[in-house]
């Protein structure tokens, strides 16, 4: 199913399993919490799991809330597209539905992937291949999965078996989603001494490798400039993850409403390392982010920096977020040739190669 906007003027016959789907992406879409958007989602699986003979029989009976996983408001939404009609949920949500944010137009319309996402395996709320599917309907050539690296438990970071499997998946999808490209990554954690939290050996296999500072994010300036430096003169990075940490709002229901402060380091230092060592600097779409701030945003585009534009999206419906990090990328005066995610697939896995190539000398 493509998400696209339903014309409200006229009635449109949606699948059970596609109205769910499609309700759980407009609530992620706008922000709304987890536990709303989790019911559909989990109801979807439901009914994917549910033989045909079983569905008519429930529907029929008016029983399928007898089933584990599916509430009243999904038990209506279902019988009303079985029925051959938009459910009314979905018509408002699809009514509601629209930019997210004025301006960025000309910047997304070039934009071809996110090299920043995240699934259930670590703090994501759905599976690898939901994440991908969303991706293609929206129009992606690729997307990079990028859950955590092992020591940031509070994220349920993957340790090295949990990401071979992981690995497992993206190979075992490669071939239904041809041509969109599943890249194989990681959010890896830069320690307090700047050593990323991955083996080498395991960070060389990966397609791309964004690196970002999520602990002692008040650490003085010096110390932090310092950790961000040995981190990017590592030469296993590719990407540097919201390099402030900062918070404009509170975000994953972990911070407070009044967000949380940039951390503070020397940007002049960092985005000359950045340009030397070939890190691109990434602008994290997620609305309670929005990193780095305009200043540095401009800072980095007169150091010379190239970018990433990434949703940082942690649920199918928040990989249609890039407007928010597109409107400022155009603020900020960001050529877009210099925009990571504008480039294809081919040109992105040649400019993460150098990493590889460099590690073995």
């Amino acid at each position: 199913m493509v998400h696209a906007q339903l014309d409200p003027d006229r009635e449109v016959a949606v699948d059970p399993v596609q109205a769910l789907r499609r309700t759980a992406f407009l609530l992620e879409r706008e922000q709304a919490s987890s536990f709303r958007v989790e019911a559909f989602r989990k109801a979807a699986s439901v009914l994917l799991a549910l033989p045909a003979e079983e569905f008519d029989t429930r529907l029929a009976a008016g029983t399928l809330t007898d089933l584990a996983g599916i509430g009243k408001s999904s038990a209506e939404l279902v019988t009303q597209a079985a029925a051959g009609r938009t459910p009314d949920r979905l018509r408002k949500l699809e009514d509601a539905a629209g930019p997210l944010v004025e301006g960025g137009e000309a910047l997304r319309a070039q934009l071809k992937g996110d090299l920043h996402t995240h699934t259930d395996a670590s703090d994501g709320g759905s599976p690898l291949a939901e994440m991908a599917f969303t991706a293609v309907e929206l129009g992606h050539d690729y997307i990079a999965v990028t859950d955590h690296s092992e020591g940031l438990k509070v994220a349920n970071g993957l340790d090295r078996g949990r990401r071979e499997d992981q690995l497992a998946q993206v190979e075992a999808l490669a071939a239904p989603l041809r041509p969109f490209r599943l890249l194989s990554g990681i959010e890896v954690d830069i320690g307090r001494d700047g050593v990323l939290d991955c083996p080498p050996d395991l960070l060389e296999r990966l397609d791309v490798v964004v690196a970002s500072v999520h602990s002692e994010l008040r650490m003085p300036g010096d110390a932090m400039t310092r950790r961000m430096l040995a981190a990017i003169r590592s030469g296993r990075m590719d990407v540097l993850g919201h390099c402030t940490g900062r918070m404009v709002k509170g975000g994953h229901g972990r911070v407070g409403e009044k967000g949380r402060p940039p951390s503070d380091f020397d940007a002049e230092q960092v985005f000359a390392a950045c340009v030397e060592f070939d890190v691109a600097v990434e602008i994290n779409a997620r609305p309670e982010r929005l990193d780095p701030p305009r200043a540095l945003l401009r800072q980095a585009v007169a150091a010379g920096c190239t970018f990433t534009l990434s949703t940082d999206a942690h649920a199918p419906g928040q990989l249609d977020w890039q407007p928010y990090g597109c409107v400022r990328a155009e603020e900020c005066g960001v050529p877009a040739e210099r925009v990571v995610t504008t480039w294809p697939v081919e040109r992105v896995l040649e400019w993460t190669a150098r990493r590889r190539r460099a590690a073995l000398g």
